[in-house]
């Protein structure tokens, strides 16, 4: 009998074993002339038997255990069957998101150093370019050609031995979004794999059965290991807010999906479609939001379009998730009414196993925990945690390893880099990014202090506190996003909405050092998530635009 160790590949064996004829994957062929969309179904045991095949397939093309392989693979069956047939050969894959631009992309590519490519025949044939980047690629693997599809007919109905790995074996490269940066490879274990799908397991009690739309292609990695169907919506993974809502609905409705996870821009979509064509989803049991703030207003507008849902507003990063969670009942009782007066954003109390602290920021780096100073409760500081799924480094960037890691004895602790407090009873208040907090002369101003006061008026879909100037010194503005069609194209019309926006936000006091509200069709936000905002980038444009 094969032991496979630690290897988080045999989770999906498990899963076929247990469920052999239970339903997979389902992936999106087509839309029918009535908005219908049409799925290829894949069990268990063929997503098994799929992965084994391109294991097999992958070592006969030269890949071995060990080696780095960029995964450029649209989501779906066969980034599964990819992901899950490199795990098992104890290959190493390196997933970078699609659309963060081209020279971003090329130095992800070059920090990575992958021996080998996994993809599409158009990520394949890049991959030939004299570039710098590509140097390191060795072997080639066109994932859907005839060498692929002859490979995945020819699957063995006896499973393929699974790679014996440890806890600590390198198990894949995430990126981060790179929002307030460069994107940072962040080095995963298939030690730390285990206890991420433990954890958001028991956190969330997903259940075999269940079905699944994961709005974020990633996540859907998780569904073998929790025995739940996976169904791939109908979005552009490099741009998922221009997707349309109606199939995403319809495959919603008709494909009776229990569970789903998305940031709130791509919810935001959801639900407005949902309300406009008075569409209910009844079968929606839990939804998790994360990647950015989660308004009061859209969580208001799922309890009327889900309501038999429970919706999760998890806290974390790619470098260790989940750290705390908390549910929309929570939240959208005194919580909010908090947020709203400046008291930042609740996001819930840790999950079991996590560790978080808040201590007094430090700019530089922190070697050990005996080093950093505890915040009092209620007092804004530097937000870190510690836990089974926290990873230890980043990949070939070690100075950025010295800056967001604390060691404490055998364990080590993340800086998330967000600003937050903790109140006496144990739960966590965000305040943002500390590398966007607005540095003024009359004192410092989170982003998460200020913004929900003004994202609460019907007709801001988004807002972003920046600071014009130079620190220490900056000047507090914000910039408005207006939901669609409510732009406003004259004087007289934004002297409107500027007055509306201050009347709102009068029930916060730091509401008042706003010094000046201008407004933008679109802001910059990242490519992930399409929900975090590039704050930084909006502050230099503005000052230099206001100047």
């Amino acid at each position: 009998m094969n032991d496979p160790g630690s290897n988080v590949a045999r989770h999906l064996r498990t899963a076929a074993a247990e469920h052999p004829d239970g339903v997979a994957t389902k992936s999106p062929i087509q839309v029918s002339g009535d908005g219908k969309v049409m799925h290829e179904v894949r069990t268990f045991r063929e997503l098994d038997q799929a992965s084994d095949a391109a294991a097999e397939h992958f070592a006969r093309s030269g890949l071995a255990a060990g080696d780095r392989v960029l995964l450029a693979v649209r989501p779906g069956h066969n980034l599964i069957v990819g992901m899950f047939g490199l795990l098992k050969l104890g290959a190493v894959p390196v997933a970078i998101d699609p659309g963060m631009g081209w020279l971003t992309f090329l130095d992800c590519v070059t920090r990575s150093r992958p021996k080998a490519l996994v993809g599409v025949r158009s990520a394949s044939l890049l991959s030939h370019l004299p570039l710098a980047a590509f140097r390191t690629i060795r072997h080639r693997v066109t994932v859907d050609n005839k060498a692929w599809r002859e490979a995945m007919t020819a699957a063995s109905p006896e499973p393929r031995p699974i790679a014996n790995v440890a806890p600590d074996t390198l198990a894949a490269i995430l990126f981060t979004s790179g929002s307030t940066g460069t994107p940072k490879g962040v080095c995963y274990t298939h030690g730390m794999f285990d206890a991420q799908i433990e954890l958001i397991r028991s956190t969330y009690c997903i259940c075999p059965g269940e079905t699944d739309m994961a709005m974020l292609p990633l996540f859907a990695l998780f569904n073998p290991a929790f025995g739940t169907t996976t169904v791939t919506p109908l979005l552009d993974p490099s741009r998922p807010l221009a997707a349309d809502p109606a199939p995403l609905v319809a495959a919603l409705v008709s494909e009776k999906v229990t569970c789903s996870f998305g940031s709130p821009a791509i919810w935001s979509k959801v639900a407005d479609h949902c309300n406009s064509h008075g569409i209910k989803l009844t079968d929606l049991r839990r939804l998790l939001i994360a990647g950015a703030p989660v308004s009061g207003e859209l969580l208001a507008k799922l309890r009327l379009i889900a309501p038999h849902c429970v919706t999760h507003t998890p806290y974390g990063a790619t470098e260790c998730l989940p750290v705390t969670t908390i549910a929309a009942d929570e939240l959208l009782g005194e919580a909010r009414q908090s947020a709203l007066r400046g008291h930042g954003t609740c996001v819930g109390r840790p999950v079991s196993g996590v560790e978080i602290r808040v201590i007094r920021e430090t700019d530089g780096p922190i070697a050990k925990l005996s080093d950093t100073i505890a915040c009092a409760p209620c007092e804004i500081g530097e937000i870190i945690a510690t836990g089974p799924s926290v990873t230890r480094e980043y990949d070939g960037l070690p100075e950025a390893t010295r800056l967001a890691k604390i060691t404490d004895g055998g364990r080590v602790w993340h800086r998330m880099g967000d600003l937050g407090s903790l109140d006496a009873s144990g739960r966590l208040f965000f305040f943002g990014r500390r590398v966007e907090k607005i540095r003024a002369g009359d004192g410092d101003l989170p982003t998460e202090s200020v913004e929900p006061a003004f994202r609460q008026h019907p007709k801001v879909f988004r807002c972003a506190l920046i600071g014009l100037g130079s620190a220490p010194h900056q000047r507090p503005a914000l910039v408005v996003e207006p939901r669609a069609g409510n732009f406003p194209e004259t004087e007289d019309a934004r002297a409107r909405f500027v007055a509306e926006l201050r009347e709102i936000a009068q029930i916060n006091p730091q509401a008042g050092r706003i010094r000046q509200i201008v407004f933008q069709r679109a802001l910059p936000v990242d490519v992930r998530h399409n929900a975090k905002i590039h704050r930084l980038q909006l502050a230099k444009e503005w000052t230099s635009r206001l100047a």
